[in-house]
C-alpha cells in the first residue's frame, strides 16, 4: 500500500511538472543563420494587406495604433508615428542573438478603411496561440542575476532606449511557455536625453534619428572592481546598476556573430534608406567593439 501511494506522489508530481510553464527571456540560436529582415515571424507571417478590415482603436500609449485584420485573417496592431521604424528594427536586432520578441513588420503604406492611408506603419501580430499576460518588472523577475537580463540592459542602453519601465514589458504565454519580452521598443536608435535631472531628463532625446544614434556611446567607464557604468541619462537608471565585466562579455560574444548584412537587413526591413542604413550599421560596430574592449579590460578611461 505504501508503494503504491508513494508512486501516485510520483505520478502526481511529473503530471504537475508537464503543466508547469516554462519561463524564457533568451535562448541560443545559431546567430549568423538568422534572418534579420523578416524576423521572428519569418516569410510566412507576413500580413496580406490585399484586404485590410478595421476593427477598433488600441487605447494607451503616446502614438495612435488601430486593430485590424488582414487579408488572410489575421491580426494586427497597427502602430502609426516616429517610433515604427525604429521599433521594427530594435525587434529584429535582439531576435537575431535570441531573445523573445514580438512578431512585427513594417508596411511602407496601408489604407485602413474608416482612418486613412498611412506611411511606415509598424504592424506587430496577435496570433491566436499567444496570450498576452501582466507586465514583469526590471527588479523583480525569475532571471535577477542572470546573463540574459544583464545583456537585455545593456542591449536598452546600446539601441539608446529612453522608456526602459516595467509597463512596457509583457509576458507572452505561447504553446506552454511565457516569454518574457520588452513589448515597446519604439523610443530607440536616436540618442538619450542631455542630464539626469527630474522632469528636465527628457530635453534632447531623439527617436530613430540615424545621425543623432551615430553620436551616442555605450560604455561611460569600468570601475575597479569591474563593475560596468553605462552611458545612461533618463529616468529608471536604478536598473542598470549592477553591470559587470562577465556581462559585457557575454553579450559581446553574441553581438560580434552578426554581420553586416544581418544588421543591415534588421534596418532595410524597417525601410531606412540605404545611406541611414550604413550610418546604423557603423555605429553599431563601434559599439559592439566598445563592449570588446570592456570584455578585455577594466581600465576605460571615464568620460
Amino acid at each position: 500500500m505504501k508503494r503504491l501511494i508513494l508512486n501516485l506522489f510520483v505520478l502526481l508530481a511529473v503530471v504537475s511538472a508537464g503543466y508547469a510553464q516554462k519561463n524564457v527571456m533568451w535562448e541560443p540560436v545559431n546567430i549568423p543563420s538568422m534572418d534579420l529582415f523578416d524576423g521572428a515571424g519569418g516569410d510566412e507571417m507576413r500580413p496580406n494587406l490585399s484586404k485590410i478590415e478595421f476593427i477598433k482603436e488600441e487605447k494607451g500609449g503616446h502614438n495612435k495604433k488601430f486593430r485590424i485584420k488582414d487579408g488572410s485573417g489575421k491580426t494586427w496592431v497597427a502602430k502609426l508615428g516616429r517610433e515604427a521604424r525604429p521599433e521594427t528594427a530594435a525587434v529584429r536586432l535582439l531576435h537575431g542573438i535570441g531573445y523573445k520578441t514580438e512578431i512585427n513588420y513594417l508596411v511602407p503604406s496601408i489604407t485602413i478603411p474608416g482612418k486613412g492611408t498611412f506611411k511606415d506603419v509598424r504592424l506587430e501580430a496577435r496570433p491566436d496561440n499567444v496570450e498576452r499576460l501582466e507586465e514583469w518588472k526590471w527588479k523583480s523577475n525569475p532571471f535577477v542575476g542572470s546573463k540574459e537580463l544583464q545583456g537585455l540592459k545593456i542591449m536598452m542602453v546600446f539601441m539608446t532606449n529612453w522608456d526602459v519601465l516595467d509597463l512596457q514589458n509583457k509576458i507572452l504565454e505561447v504553446d506552454g511557455e511565457n516569454q518574457y519580452i520588452v513589448s515597446d521598443l519604439g523610443a530607440t536608435f536616436g540618442k538619450l536625453g542631455n542630464n539626469n535631472f527630474p522632469i528636465i531628463y527628457r530635453l534632447g532625446r531623439k527617436t530613430g534619428s540615424p545621425q543623432a544614434y551615430a553620436k551616442t556611446r555605450l560604455i561611460r567607464r569600468v570601475e575597479k572592481d569591474g563593475d560596468v557604468i553605462l552611458s545612461y541619462k533618463g529616468k529608471n537608471r536604478g536598473v542598470f546598476k549592477g553591470i559587470t565585466v562577465e556581462d559585457a562579455r557575454w553579450l559581446s560574444t553574441l553581438m560580434s556573430k552578426l554581420s553586416d548584412k544581418q544588421i543591415s537587413d534588421a534596418f532595410r526591413a524597417a525601410n531606412y534608406s540605404a545611406a541611414d542604413i550604413a550610418v546604423y550599421v557603423s555605429a553599431i560596430r563601434r559599439k559592439i567593439v566598445e563592449l570588446q574592449e570592456v570584455a578585455s579590460s577594466n581600465n576605460l578611461a571615464s568620460n
